[in-house]
């Protein structure tokens, strides 16, 4: 098993004033030759956005963007779809860039502040056409159990939003001490881990809130909470 330790306070930080980014790979002004990507993966960004603030008009080509919210109210607007869409906690936002698309991004709420993960996978096909999707996941569904919410267009996963890639993004709340085994689903595949909130140890790693490890060259591995805990997995394939 290889593992490598990414600590919540060695991630990319840019101040915006309207926004607060922390960038858990090389981003815009952050570079770090040791932080490029995780195999497929190649952002996860941990954005707080000011409210009625956001992202303009900005495009993107040949990427698979997820987008998780964790409190308050996103808007997305694109060239496929000219009104707003709300994606509130609880849903998951998914866009294939494809041969390209134009998105705006902006908090939807006047008095509270938007916390988001942003997701950037590379894709398996170049050049497919633009598509978007969202759907919402319940909360009880990933009580001390692993919820998927995003696997591969060929993946016969049920229930899950699709992308262009052998990935898997799933989520669990783990009660304090409990335990939970994750299964790699793909040969050749790593994981990495994000502890959302609480204190976990994986594979005698401690990892606090934000902190995240990547898990590649193994099956399986195993993690223990010491306090209640919310984690999130993406799953890539190393080599693409």
């Amino acid at each position: 098993m290889k593992t490598v330790v990414h600590k919540a306070e060695t991630r990319g930080f840019a101040s915006h004033g309207w926004l607060q980014a922390n960038h858990s790979f090389s981003f815009a002004g952050f570079y770090d030759p040791e932080k490029i990507h995780f195999g497929a993966l190649r952002v996860l960004n941990d954005d707080v956005i000011a409210p009625k603030m956001g992202f303009g008009t900005h495009p993107h080509d040949n990427m698979e963007i997820i987008t998780i919210p964790l409190k308050g109210v996103l808007k997305h607007r694109d060239n496929m779809h000219e009104v707003w869409q709300p994606i509130l906690p609880g849903e998951v936002q998914v866009m294939s860039a494809g041969t390209g698309i134009q998105h705006s991004e902006i908090n939807g709420s006047e008095t509270e502040h938007l916390s988001l993960f942003q997701i950037w996978i590379i894709p398996s096909k170049q050049h497919v056409s633009p598509r978007y999707d969202q759907k919402t996941f319940s909360e009880s569904d990933r009580k001390n159990k692993l919820q998927t919410l995003v696997t591969s267009m060929e993946d016969s996963h049920e229930g899950s939003l699709k992308i262009h890639q052998d990935a898997v993004i799933s989520r669990i709340d783990m009660d304090a001490n409990t335990n939970f085994e994750y299964e790699v689903k793909y040969p050749n595949s790593g994981v990495y881990l994000m502890n959302i909130h609480g204190n976990v140890t994986v594979e005698d790693n401690t990892l606090k809130t934000r902190d995240a490890i990547g898990v590649s060259e193994t099956d399986t591995f195993q993690i223990s909470a010491q306090e209640d805990s919310g984690l999130l997995f993406i799953e890539v394939p190393m080599s693409f």
